[in-house]
């Protein structure tokens, strides 16, 4: 067997020769630099291989009982991986090349030998033995590897589709409530969706949630920001290119439309689509067709399209900035994702989540958080939506020492500021404060109601202007007109 002997390894060689004068010589020519095994026949030959490992077999061919081609074909079912080298005469020659042909052997040597052919015959041998031990290491290692690969993922589909169930679309509100009903309703077919919100507001979050939870989910999702790149490399990144089209193409790419076959793209910004791509992604709409810059061909793609705006569609259409045709083929199914501020009862739940993700993520126990703090969030207006509640409460986790609650101090600055109110809503709490009681959220809801009926009234009662003057869409403002049972009674005379 072979050994280490410093950093050199030391390899085994079986010499089979039925005359012992010549094993005598192997062992003294070939003593200093390996471990040599002798045997004067086949049948002792492989005795030897059956008890030891060898990292080379030279025999003899001319041999009773036993050829040296029937030795060295027998102890492949012994030693498969060491190297097989036959001794051969002249007359021999022939029969040592057909056992070079059966693959059962490495070469053939004729005798009698020259000394320095033998040693340079053995060592690119034994060289040949290490790159096969080698490759086979290597293989070996590859297949663990693929297996684990193949393994992992299995786990992270598993994973992501976990991460993207409607269990993380976290809100207990009507308006999200509303939202969730639609999604059911959707997730089952190939309807193109267009989904409207605001920054921040969780658009894509929704699209992968549709994605995943249809029978498109073992096919890619793929997404692009139509407002991120010139219109030249969005129409190359969407319908891909042909080889030499434009400089830098220097072979043929898939375009996304390609690479989601079979399953979704999401197209975020939407409204920032240059018109050129409109007419394009029209007819991906209208005939399922793609072609890509420079070809001549059409390519048919089977593509479930959602978009994304955080812009008024509709008036980029009557403004001549959004096609209507294409318009029309996007809103086949619109859901609207509600700003954080219309469904302010949702910030407690949303903090609760994102403990729970931030703290299993950086192994991290956080109790909660205080009633003092929880206040402020939900008097801040949040701009930046459900993402800027997310990066406040990763910030404070970060700050608040492991089994702590979280206080006001912690808190960012503008969550802080949040308690000083515009001049009207100091005197709505002036006036109106000492009578609340109840719950956080039933004081939340009654100081609502109390600043729209205050700014109804500031604005004759005009709807549109007072949701306007307030930054909520109309539609969900009339819902808490009807929820809050607020009517033109309690318009000031």
């Amino acid at each position: 067997m072979a050994d280490k002997s410093g950093d050199q390894e030391r390899h085994t060689i079986l010499f089979v020769d039925d005359e012992p004068d010549i094993l005598k010589l192997i062992e003294y020519t070939l003593g200093n630099d390996y471990d040599v095994l002798t045997a004067q026949s086949g049948a002792d030959g492989l005795e030897i291989l059956r008890k030891r490992d060898v990292s080379l077999i030279i025999a003899d061919q001319r041999m009773p009982q036993m050829s040296g081609a029937q030795f060295l074909d027998q102890s492949v079912a012994l030693r498969p991986s060491a190297i097989r080298i036959i001794l051969t005469g002249y007359t021999d020659i022939d029969s040592a090349i057909d056992a070079i042909n059966t693959g059962k052997v490495y070469r053939y040597l004729t005798k009698p030998w020259e000394e320095a052919d033998l040693h340079q015959n053995i060592k690119t041998a034994i060289e040949a033995y290490e790159l096969g031990r080698d490759n086979r290491k290597l293989t070996s290692e590859l297949q663990d590897l693929t297996a684990r690969l193949m393994r992992e993922n299995v786990e992270l589909k598993r994973e992501v589709v976990g991460h993207y169930t409607f269990d993380q679309i976290v809100g207990r509100s009507p308006a999200m409530q509303e939202t969730f009903e639609l999604l059911t309703r959707v997730i089952d077919s190939s309807t193109t969706v267009l989904i409207t919100g605001e920054t921040g507001t969780g658009k894509e979050l929704i699209a992968r949630a549709i994605h995943y939870n249809s029978p498109r989910r073992s096919k890619p999702f793929v997404a692009q920001n139509c407002g991120a790149l010139m219109e030249n490399l969005l129409e190359s990144e969407l319908f891909g290119h042909r080889k030499g089209a434009f400089t830098g193409a220097v072979e043929d790419k898939k375009g996304l439309f390609e690479v989601a076959d079979g399953g979704t793209i999401f197209l975020d910004e939407i409204g920032d689509m240059p018109m050129p791509l409109q007419v394009r992604l029209l007819r991906v709409l209208q005939d399922g067709e793609i072609k890509r810059v420079g070809d001549a061909t059409s390519r048919k793609v089977d593509v479930r399209v959602i978009s994304a705006t955080n812009r008024n569609l509709e008036a980029a259409v009557k403004s001549k900035q959004f096609r209507e045709d294409l318009y029309y083929r996007l809103h086949v199914f619109p859901i609207h994702v509600p700003p954080l501020r219309e469904r302010r009862e949702d910030i407690p739940v949303l903090v609760e989540h994102f403990f729970e993700k931030y703290g299993k993520r950086d192994q991290k126990s956080v109790p909660g958080i205080s009633p003092e703090a929880l206040d402020l969030l939900q008097a801040y207006h949040f701009p930046g939506n459900v993402r800027e509640l997310e990066n406040e409460v990763q910030r404070v986790m970060a700050l608040v020492p492991a089994g702590e609650t979280i206080a006001p101090a912690q808190l960012s600055d503008k969550m802080k500021q949040a308690s000083a109110q515009s001049g009207d809503e100091q005197d709505v709490v002036a006036e109106e404060g000492a009578g609340w009681s109840g719950s956080l959220k039933e004081r939340v809801q009654s100081f609502e109601r109390t600043v729209i009926v205050r700014e109804l009234n500031r604005h004759g009662w005009n709807r549109t202007q007072t949701a306007k003057d307030l930054g909520i869409s109309l539609r969900p403002f009339m819902e808490k007109l009807k929820r809050y049972r607020i009517t033109e009674k309690e318009r000031e005379k």
